[in-house]
């Protein structure tokens, strides 16, 4: 007869495939999820537009409104989510300054209204931002229990900043 060893190789061998196939089944039905995020987002008040060291930096106050609750599923851990100011400039096609994030645990937080001062700095590497047009763009990503991880964004357009420092 088979020796317990070889019993109990073959008893893990089985529990581990069947494991993975479990979670190979619950990655794929996050395929059939399809989420309808919405968002918006104000800019309430440029508290501050000045010349810092040779760069333009802004301090301003946002209205952050959100409904993600369609991105969660019951394999999605988290949502880490962040808002960034998106520009041009005359060195790069496309600046990204990222101005404030979150992570989201449940479905319940997933929807919300906040009125928050940039997290981060919103610095330009020269004098760029006078008058200068920019989006705002709402990032997430989703974090599954198992699987791989999906991102999306949602772009708010029609920003510009004041002509003069503040």
């Amino acid at each position: 007869m088979h020796s317990f060893g070889f019993r109990a190789n073959a008893l893990l061998t089985f529990s581990v495939t069947i494991l993975a196939l479990i979670c190979a089944m619950a990655s794929l039905s996050d395929n059939l999820n399809s989420p309808s995020p919405s968002a918006h987002v104000q800019v309430a008040n440029i508290n501050r537009f000045q010349k810092s060291k040779g760069n333009d930096e802004v301090s301003m106050t946002l209205n952050v409104s959100a409904n993600l609750q369609s991105l969660f599923t019951w394999n999605t851990k988290q949502v880490f989510v962040f808002l960034a100011a998106e520009y041009e400039s005359p060195k790069n096609s496309l600046n990204q300054v990222s101005l404030w994030d979150a992570i989201i645990p449940s479905k319940e937080q997933a929807q919300f209204l906040i009125q928050t001062k940039n997290k981060y700095r919103f610095t330009d590497q020269g004098a760029n931002l006078q008058g200068k047009e920019y989006n705002l763009t709402l990032h997430w990503h989703v974090m599954p229990k198992t699987g791989k991880m999906f991102a999306d964004k949602i772009v708010m357009t029609g920003f510009r900043l004041p002509e003069e420092y503040r």
